[in-house]
């Protein structure tokens, strides 16, 4: 019997629907936004549209109704997600809030979390980074040495969190800390806090400028960062399982195949002009390529919309997702025999140059290939 499985599956009807109300809001919403910043993917940072998209009620979709939410299914969800990606809507601000924090916020969060956080996440008004990864640990989230020690006054935090994507940016963190650095195994000890990252004396961001100019990335350094005790989510010693849910929700959705689909459609336009020897069977390759990928990534949305635990599925999905997404704007020079110009070039040269810059973060960011590669392994038995 199989470790993992990607049982076939339809979306249903409501989320076709939900699907043809998202592409009029975006037609209407984003109809003088250039190619140029679809290409961007959701790396597209716009708190102004986020909000647009909470108040058509497009964020926080799965959330109960109770906190803001709207109570939809998972596949109304990814019908939404497959449109705003499709049309590379600047979904950043919120994107994060709305794919892991916001879901875990539900499940671990207090209620006070839940009424105040949850429902703003939903209006798009609060937006969230990830507190995972350190310097020299990387994916291996099991080595972090970032430490929280319970005082009269609360949580005090210390140490640093890297590749943290919009920390300069966001309201909130929620981050993976040592709360009982002398737990026997390594996999224990580890709680989860929610840190206001504007607001917090002794945490200091450090932007990190990447090959495309953009300060994405983040440092973020806490010296004796005072966390409220009520900040705690979850139960204490409990954050590596917490922090596992979380993943399956970063590792398996459209976004993870999807990145560079502005590119693909620039290069299907161009192609379809003067297409060059074997230029449509590269490009159908690719389309062969993505389809496969979105049927999996949809059977894992059932999972999810089945309260399963996809943890195996959604690794396999990031790691195949991110070669194919990587492959792109090699296969896009090669077949257009066009120069990447992110500045002066048209929209296909500045789309080109932007993929080809971004594309080496594919494979970092929701765990390294190698990591990945380790999961599906133990998964298979083979570890």
């Amino acid at each position: 019997m199989s470790a993992f499985h990607f049982d076939p599956i339809e979306l249903p009807p409501e989320a076709e629907a939900v699907r043809h109300e998202v592409r009029a809001f975006l037609d209407e919403t984003l109809a003088d936004y250039p190619p140029a910043l679809r290409g961007r993917s959701w790396s597209g940072f716009d708190p102004e549209f986020s909000r647009k998209l909470g108040q058509a009620g497009y964020i926080g979709m799965t959330f109960p109704k109770e906190y803001g939410g709207h109570g939809r299914s998972a596949f109304e969800r990814y019908a939404m997600l497959e449109e705003v990606l499709a049309a590379g809507a600047p979904v950043a601000a919120h994107w994060t809030a709305d794919r892991q924090s916001g879901p875990l916020l539900v499940k671990f969060g207090t209620e006070k979390m839940k009424r105040e956080i949850v429902s703003a996440i939903a209006a798009g008004e609060c937006f969230f980074c990830i507190g995972m990864s350190e310097p020299d640990s990387g994916s291996d989230l099991a080595s972090i040495r970032t430490r929280a020690t319970r005082t009269d006054d609360g949580w005090l935090v210390n140490g640093t969190k890297v590749w943290t994507s919009g920390a300069h940016l966001v309201d909130y963190m929620i981050a993976l800390v040592r709360t009982d650095p002398q737990a026997e195994k390594k996999h224990e000890g580890m709680s989860q806090l929610l840190i206001d990252v504007r607001n917090t004396p002794g945490l200091t961001v450090r932007p990190i400028r990447n090959l495309a100019g953009e300060e994405h990335f983040n440092e973020v350094v806490f010296e004796d960062a005072l966390v409220p005790a009520e900040n705690l989510i979850g139960t204490e010693g409990q954050g590596w399982a917490q922090v596992v849910a979380e993943l399956a929700f970063e590792r398996s959705g459209p976004g993870r195949y999807m990145s560079s689909f502005e590119l693909i459609k620039a290069m299907t336009g161009a192609l379809s002009q003067d297409p060059p020897a074997g230029g449509a069977a590269a490009l159908g390759r690719l389309v062969a390529h993505m389809t496969t990928l979105r049927a999996m990534s949809v059977s894992v949305a059932g999972m999810l919309n089945d309260g399963a635990d996809p943890a195996l599925e959604g690794s396999i999905i990031k790691d195949l997702g991110a070669v194919f997404e990587q492959s792109v704007p090699l296969i896009a020079h090669q077949q257009l025999e066009r120069e990447p110009s992110p500045h002066q070039g048209d929209d296909v040269e500045q789309v080109l140059a932007y993929v080809t810059q971004a594309a080496p973060s594919f494979s970092l960011r929701g765990g390294t290939r190698e990591i990945l590669r380790g999961i599906i392994a133990r998964g298979l038995g083979l570890r």
